[in-house]
């Protein structure tokens, strides 16, 4: 592990700390230690809480090496949700299939974002990873075609999609639908993130994509796009679950092309992220740092935001921005706005003067009336901002 860029571990539970070592299933010998006995002193119950919380028991179960450290009990309870995640993975890949190959049939591109694709795309096994929804990624003008084709396929949509002040487009990034019968929801995307400025359009993720081995006619974002992809959403969510981080780790592992993914990495404003989770790779994981990427963690304000979110991932804690959460909510909204460059943080604050769908919700005006939503903004925010402390 490169100590330069080491984070303070003194504060790390020993739970956690065994889970890492665990975890470690492609560092090399010397990193990660020759197995041996159980591990001593270590609360095993919440061992398997943390386990399951940072949803990475498919690669403590299916790594040989872990077995020595880990008592025989815990084992077969994480075998348990193994297979369990198993069976879930092998359903999700099926109605992924079956709403893509809808989709291309109506017209629509789409790309698989996470999910069972990014499974059998980093770890070559579906079992190999969890997820608990689909991800797809379509043209935003596709977006009614996709609803209706959903609709069509026994979906229904979470809450309705606030078509009307048309603000949705960037400050919202995906809509979430829900088969009843089956349980399993998909996430329609138009934007990679929400309400975080410039990003690639639709058109540059579909000419760079990649075929899936998933299935035949799958595609997903190309090696750079999605390596951004993760790095982003991954900060976005502080990091709360290892499960992003190893795939980050598996990523670089296996090799990428630095001299094209810095560029774009600089033009999309998601360097310091980048550093932030490859800070955070290197003393966790012992994620090997490109040696490209060296000096612009040495420059940068990586090893900051690592430590910010180091808190979020030794704490297990589901991080929302919704305010009966209290000092959680408050913590990771501080958070979120940190991560912004200055730019994305002058984009975000003109962005606030801009009516928002919300503000539609709390103040329903009939279309003829909606520019009255520009000189109310100030009053209706207030009063929302009321509703939701009370």
């Amino acid at each position: 592990m490169n100590q330069a860029l080491g984070l303070d571990m003194t504060a790390i539970p020993r739970e956690l700390t065994a889970m890492l070592t665990a975890l470690r299933s492609e560092a090399a010998p010397e990193e990660k230690g020759p197995p041996g006995p159980p591990l001593p002193n270590i609360d095993w119950n919440q061992f398997v809480k943390l386990v399951r919380h940072h949803r990475v028991y498919p690669q403590i179960h299916a790594d040989p090496d872990g077995a020595g450290l880990i008592p025989s009990d815990v084992l077969q309870a994480l075998s348990g949700d193994y297979t369990q995640n198993t069976w879930r993975m092998l359903r999700l890949s099926g109605e992924l299939d079956r709403v893509s190959r809808s989709l291309t049939k109506r017209g629509v591109r789409s790309l698989a974002l996470k999910g069972p694709a990014l499974a059998r795309q980093l770890y070559g096994d579906i079992s190999l990873r969890t997820s608990k929804d689909l991800d797809i990624l379509i043209p935003v003008d596709d977006l009614r075609q996709a609803e209706r084709l959903l609709q069509e396929l026994g979906y229904e949509a979470d809450e309705p999609i606030p078509y009307g002040l048309g603000d949705w487009k960037w400050k919202i990034h995906h809509v979430s639908f829900t088969n009843p019968n089956t349980g399993i929801q998909v996430e329609v995307h138009w934007r990679l993130n929400g309400d975080n400025g410039k990003e690639p359009p639709f058109e540059a993720l579909w000419r760079d994509r990649q075929a899936c081995a998933l299935s035949d006619g799958l595609h997903m974002p190309g090696d750079a796009h999605l390596f951004m992809y993760l790095v982003t959403h991954g900060a976005r969510h502080g990091w709360f679950r290892l499960r992003w981080l190893a795939d980050i780790d598996r990523m670089v592992r296996r090799g990428l092309d630095w001299e094209a993914i810095i560029p774009l990495l600089r033009r999309y404003h998601a360097l310091d992220q980048t550093s932030q989770a490859l800070v955070l790779a290197d003393a966790l994981l012992h994620t090997p740092v490109p040696a490209p990427m060296r000096p612009i963690l040495a420059a940068g304000r990586g090893r900051a935001l690592a430590d910010r979110a180091l808190g979020f991932i030794r704490d297990p804690v589901v991080l929302t921005t919704d305010p009966s959460a209290g000092e959680v909510s408050k913590t990771y909204k501080r958070y979120l706005f940190e991560l912004k460059t200055t730019r994305q943080k002058w984009w975000y604050a003109v962005s606030r003067l801009y009516p928002s769908f919300r503000d539609a919700e709390a103040l329903p005006l009939p279309r003829p009336l909606y520019f009255l939503y520009f000189p109310l903004r100030p009053f209706v925010w207030l009063w929302r901002q009321f509703r939701q402390q009370t």
